[in-house]
């Protein structure tokens, strides 16, 4: 993994075709996150598939949302698939409630 973006208390790392995101993701935090994700996914070769994973995502937050639906624009923008997204158990909660399964690739809690 190679680091990105590292900022108070979280991390952004790429490695292949993954962007990694671990920490608390505040609003704080929320832009440079999406700046430096998007930049990266500018620089992949169109027709690749993509994977983001907020796995290490420690507090529910919707400025995380807000980085992964604009990382998903940047993608597409990008020709790119956007082949998975990975979630903590309390982003995946609120994914959940607020319907976001329907417009991304999430992976069920088993995969």
């Amino acid at each position: 993994m190679t680091a990105l973006l590292e900022s108070g208390s979280v991390r952004l790392e790429a490695d292949d075709s993954v962007l990694k995101v671990e920490g608390q993701v505040g609003f704080d935090a929320a832009t440079a996150l999406a700046e430096t994700g998007r930049d990266w996914l500018a620089e992949q070769p169109a027709g690749s598939r993509v994977t983001f994973d907020l796995s290490g995502v420690a507090d529910v937050s919707s400025a995380a949302f807000s980085v992964l639906l604009e990382w998903a624009r940047a993608a597409r923008t990008a020709g790119l698939e956007l082949q998975a997204v990975r979630l903590s158990p309390a982003l995946r909660r609120l994914a959940d409630l607020a319907g976001l399964e329907r417009l991304l690739p999430v992976e069920s809690a088993a995969a």
